[in-house]
């Protein structure tokens, strides 16, 4: 699998909200240090950038939704990790997530980023947060830096 390619934009004077899910810590942990060294080396300021950890990802859209409130952020990105069972828990949450995450970017105008990544299998969650071109924490920190420079260069954003 390709990874994406992304524009290159500095992360200079941009604010980001992060709201992380505890739930399956150790890849939530390695998603959230690869998506800020990420915003970090993009010259966002570690003082601009706001994390939150809640239990789980079904959490996450109520604190995205009073980070929106709050304001202002540049764009908010969610990180989870939702590992399939052996039940259909799986597919109410991943749905549930997908659609609150939706909404709040919607009805608050802000790009949420989904770094919420589905899995069938741990091995797949450990990839995806590990090493290499399928991270998706540097994913949702790249397509973060791309939104809030889309917002800024079109005048999206009220000031």
């Amino acid at each position: 699998m390709d990874a994406n390619i992304y524009s290159d934009v500095s992360g200079e004077g941009f604010r980001f909200g992060i709201v992380r899910a505890r739930f399956n810590d150790d890849i939530t942990g390695a998603l959230l240090a690869s998506c800020m060294q990420t915003l970090l080396k993009k010259g966002v300021a570690e003082k601009d950038v706001h994390v939150v950890e809640v239990p789980g990802s079904m959490e996450i859209p109520y604190v995205l939704t009073e980070l929106a409130e709050r304001g202002p952020y540049d764009a908010l990105i969610a990180i989870g990790a939702i590992i399939k069972g052996a039940t259909p828990h799986f597919d109410y949450i991943s749905k549930s997530v997908t659609d609150g995450i939706r909404e709040v970017s919607i009805a608050y105008r802000v790009p949420v980023i989904a770094g919420i990544i589905t899995t069938l299998d741990r091995a797949q969650a450990e990839e995806r947060a590990g090493d290499g071109p399928l991270n998706r924490g540097v994913e949702a920190a790249m397509v973060a830096l791309e939104m809030a420079s889309i917002r800024h260069t079109r005048g999206w954003i009220a000031e």
